[in-house]
């Protein structure tokens, strides 16, 4: 009785496992961000927001606000293209720099 209750117990583990992985998995893989972030340059004062009527945003660090304003700008419409968004339309949306 001792080895047909460890091969039971052996046999559910790995399947149960497995589940809840793809359960978790799939769980977070529904979760779009709306704003992808650029690591900040070491430095880097300034940043800046842009976003597009549809699909995924940019934000971006420079070392000016104009920098930060043309990476966040470029950032926008190339995530806007990837995610099916309307990159023609993306605008500057928040632009600052860190005192």
């Amino acid at each position: 009785m001792t080895s047909q209750h460890t091969h039971f117990c052996s046999s559910w583990r790995l399947p149960a496992l497995l589940a809840i992985s793809l359960a978790l998995i799939a769980g977070c893989s529904g979760k779009t961000p709306t704003t992808r972030y650029a690591s900040s340059n070491i430095g880097s004062a300034c940043y800046a927001k842009a976003l597009p009527t549809v699909g995924e945003g940019g934000l971006a660090w420079g070392d000016t606000l104009t920098m930060a304003r043309q990476k966040s700008l470029s950032n926008c419409a190339r995530y806007a293209g990837r995610s099916g968004g309307t990159p023609s339309t993306c605008q500057v949306v928040l632009a600052q720099c860190k005192h």
